[in-house]
């Protein structure tokens, strides 16, 4: 079973606090989530300079390392998608001996792989939408075959680029269509009826659990980034020993890829039989004003400072093994 919330927000009292370090944050990056990447950055970056460390934002991209050149006692990173979740950043600050934070290179890369995602959640247990990859050879007879309602997304990316629900076969052709002209592939998962939810984990233990609620379709980009009427609720009309399931579900889906200190784990839940449905697993989720887990933390009495004072202290301490 998960700890409890009062287990989750304590720090050992034997455990110094971590202060005056030199922090590069790296932000930024060459993906689409660009934009909110820096936003995470910036926010980070004043969360550390109020904590007392001598914080850095800078910018990186695969034709720019020079952010890796300054001298750091640790590395915050907060890229997001391509370069900077999916294991290539991390296996740069491996080769230079560089501590960061999050999760290392296997973990970041296969969490980024959806496919690879849903192949770990069936070895160890863990409900999953049925799913496809369409590539080029197969998309006509895949838009003639495919059972819908069905959500078409890239088998790599994230904050919901490029990501369609489809209910008929214009909306399959257009959908697999154009993902795959721009990814090379299409993951087809069968469509799910029902809430959203969303665990974070920080220090391997589950947060409390988050519904997420849009006016929208789904939970697209324009309701993560830029809605204000996007609703986050931890008060959830739904029976607590399911709520208690999925928590430690998702404590076994982080196990599960190997990861380490903190990820966000989304779920689509049937709203006939109540059944879980893991989606994903996001290795360095959002640090914004609109991002689910420091809003959980705050969830269970954790500001946004004391969220990244956590972050570096599970960092330092790798650090000093």
């Amino acid at each position: 079973m998960t700890r409890t919330v009062a287990a989750i927000n304590d720090r050992p009292a034997r455990e110094p606090r971590v202060t005056s370090l030199d922090i590069t944050v790296l932000a930024g990056g060459p993906g689409v989530e660009r934009e909110v990447s820096l936003d995470s950055g910036r926010m980070v970056r004043d969360a550390l300079v109020r904590l007392e460390h001598r914080a850095t934002l800078r910018d990186i991209g695969p034709n720019d390392l020079s952010a890796l050149d300054l001298p750091a006692e640790m590395v915050f990173i907060a890229l997001h998608g391509a370069f900077g979740e999916d294991g290539t950043v991390q296996r740069l600050l491996d080769d230079r001996g560089m501590v960061y934070t999050g999760c290392g290179v296997d973990a970041s890369a296969l969490a980024m792989d959806k496919i690879r995602t849903k192949a770990k959640m069936i070895e160890a247990g863990i409900a999953t939408p049925r799913f496809d990859l369409v590539k080029p050879a197969r998309l006509a007879a895949a838009i003639e075959t495919i059972v819908r309602p069905v959500v078409i997304k890239p088998r790599s990316s994230g904050s919901s680029v490029d990501t369609y629900v489809a209910r008929d076969r214009d909306g399959v052709e257009r959908a697999l269509t154009a993902v795959v002209e721009r990814h090379g592939s299409a993951l087809v998962e069968s469509y799910v009826d029902g809430p959203e939810l969303t665990v974070g984990i920080l220090g391997g233990e589950a947060l409390p659990v988050c519904q997420i609620r849009t006016k929208r379709e789904f939970y697209d980009y324009q309701a993560k980034y830029v809605d204000d009427d996007t609703e986050y609720l931890f008060d959830i009309d739904l029976p607590d020993d399911l709520l208690d399931r999925v928590r430690d579900l998702s404590a076994r889906a982080f196990e599960a890829i190997g990861g380490r200190d903190f990820a966000r784990v989304d779920w689509m839940v049937d709203r006939a039989t109540l059944e879980p449905y893991v989606i994903e697993i996001n290795t360095v989720p959002g640090f914004t004003s609109h991002s689910l887990l420091p809003k959980a933390a705050s969830r269970v009495g954790m500001s946004f400072d004391a969220f990244c004072r956590r972050v570096v202290e599970l960092t330092m301490r790798r650090r000093k093994l």
